[in-house]
C-alpha cells in the first residue's frame, strides 16, 4: 500500500504524462503537492523502489517512465446490482 504522499505523485505524475504529453518538473511538483524537495525525491524512490516508475536519471524528474500509473489491491468494491424492487412508491405516495 502506498503513502499518501507517494500515491499523489504518482497520480500528478500520470495525469501530467496523460493529459499534457509531458512530465512535471520539480518546482510543479513542489507547487502541486505542497512538500519540500527532499520529500519529492523520497517519494519518487519509494516508487522506483515499489516498481511504479523508473527513474535513471536522478537529477531530470523528466526522466521517469511509468510503470503503473495507479495503485492495484486494496479493497475490491463489489459491483452495485440493480434493486428487485420498482419504486413506484416513491411516484405514487409522495
Amino acid at each position: 500500500m502506498l503513502a499518501d504522499i507517494d500515491r499523489k505523485i504518482l497520480r500528478i505524475l500520470y495525469n501530467y504524462s496523460s493529459g499534457r504529453r509531458r512530465l512535471p518538473s520539480m518546482e510543479e511538483l513542489i507547487i502541486k503537492t505542497g512538500k519540500s524537495k527532499q520529500d519529492i525525491k523520497q517519494s519518487l524512490i519509494n516508487l522506483e523502489d515499489q516498481m511504479f516508475i523508473i527513474w535513471d536519471n536522478k537529477r531530470l524528474v523528466q526522466s521517469i517512465k511509468i510503470l503503473n500509473g495507479w495503485e492495484h489491491g486494496g479493497t475490491v468494491k463489489e459491483e452495485r446490482k440493480p434493486s428487485t424492487t420498482s419504486n413506484t412508491d416513491y411516484w405514487t405516495q409522495y
